[in-house]
C-alpha cells in the first residue's frame, strides 16, 4: 500500500502503482457520452494518465486544466482524466471550462482503481482515486509513475511530460 497526505492526515491506498517498464493494466472507463475507452483504443499513442479524487476539488481541477493546455503542445499523445466522479459531472466542467484536449473518464462502473492499485482505502476519501499519474508508451509499457504525496499538491507535470 501507499501512504499519501491528505490535509495532514495520513491516509492509505490499496497498493502501490504499476511498476516502470511494466505491461500497464487493461481498463475499461465511461466517457462524459457514457461511451466506453479501453487501453487497447489507446495502443500507438503515448497516453498520460492523471488520476486524481474528484474534479470538483480545485487541485484536481487544476489538474485537468494544466494537461489540458500541455496536451495541445504534443502529438501522439492522449491524456486521460480519470476520477471516480460520474460523466455528468465531468462534462459539466469540462463545459464550463472549456476543456477540450484531453478525455475525461469515469471510473464508476470499472476495477480501474483496484487494477492501479489507487483507490483510498483509509480516511474520508476511501473509495475515491489518489492523486496520481502513470504514463504508458505506444506499447503499452509503464514508462513513468508518480503517486503524489500529498493530495492536496499537484503532480509534476514537466517530468510526466519529459519521458514523452
Amino acid at each position: 500500500m501507499s501512504k499519501v497526505m491528505r490535509k495532514g492526515q495520513l491516509v492509505e491506498t490499496i497498493g502501490e502503482l504499476p511498476k516502470v517498464g511494466s505491461v500497464a493494466p487493461d481498463f475499461t472507463l465511461v466517457k462524459t457520452d457514457l461511451s466506453e475507452i479501453t487501453l487497447a483504443n489507446l495502443k500507438g499513442s503515448k497516453t498520460i494518465l492523471n488520476i486524481f479524487p474528484s474534479i470538483d476539488t480545485p487541485t484536481c481541477a487544476r489538474s485537468v486544466r494544466q494537461f489540458n493546455k500541455k496536451a495541445a503542445e504534443n502529438e501522439n499523445v492522449k491524456v486521460l482524466c480519470v476520477s471516480a466522479d460520474l460523466p455528468f459531472a465531468s462534462i459539466r466542467f469540462c463545459a464550463a471550462e472549456g476543456i477540450e484536449n484531453v478525455i475525461v473518464a469515469s471510473s464508476f462502473r470499472s476495477s480501474f482503481g483496484k487494477d492501479y492499485e489507487v483507490t483510498f482505502t483509509t480516511g474520508l476519501l476511501k473509495g475515491l482515486l489518489s492523486r496520481a499519474i502513470v504514463v504508458i508508451d505506444e506499447d503499452g509499457k509503464v514508462i513513468y509513475t508518480q503517486q503524489v504525496s500529498d493530495t492536496s499538491d499537484e503532480p509534476d507535470y514537466e517530468k510526466a511530460l519529459a519521458v514523452l
